[in-house]
């Protein structure tokens, strides 16, 4: 019986050891994943930095960063993050455009799995329009 619970101990340290190994290579982690704009004015800034670490103990590579349309411009650091080492992606909305948006951005890096997905969305209202009627040109009265 001594035999079979030092075989069981033994098995479960070995298990409970090989979990807490850490992970080999870069590892990038955000705070958040998704940003919401919210309610946002007509041409706006729309700039959203997520912030990131690599917790890995290699340097993390981005290799891509791709946005699901040309109405976000993503731009990410070119030179390789250190373990520990903290930096941002930046995606930028274009708020020239009026209505609801949900995009997605698509990052490609030297870890395994090589792939994260960002999302900002919000909604750009429409600007004021002006109300049409019978002063509404600058105070001139029809002709007279």
């Amino acid at each position: 019986m001594k035999q079979l619970f030092f075989i069981f101990s033994f098995l479960a340290f070995g298990a409970m050891a090989a979990l807490a190994q850490h992970t080999n290579g870069p590892v990038m982690t955000f705070e958040k994943t998704t940003h919401d704009f919210g309610m946002m004015d007509k041409n706006a800034d729309g700039l959203h930095k997520f912030k990131f670490t690599n917790q890995g103990n290699e340097p993390l590579i981005i290799k891509s960063g791709k946005a699901s349309c040309a109405c976000v411009k993503v731009t990410y650091p070119q030179e390789p993050i250190m373990p520990g080492e903290t930096a941002y992606i930046d995606a930028t909305y274009d708020t020239n455009r009026v209505g609801p948006f949900n995009k997605w951005i698509t990052l490609t890096t030297n870890e395994t799995p090589d792939t994260h997905t960002l999302i900002v969305k919000g909604e750009v209202k429409a600007p004021p329009t002006q109300e049409s009627g019978p002063n509404s040109n600058g105070g001139l009265n029809g002709g007279n």
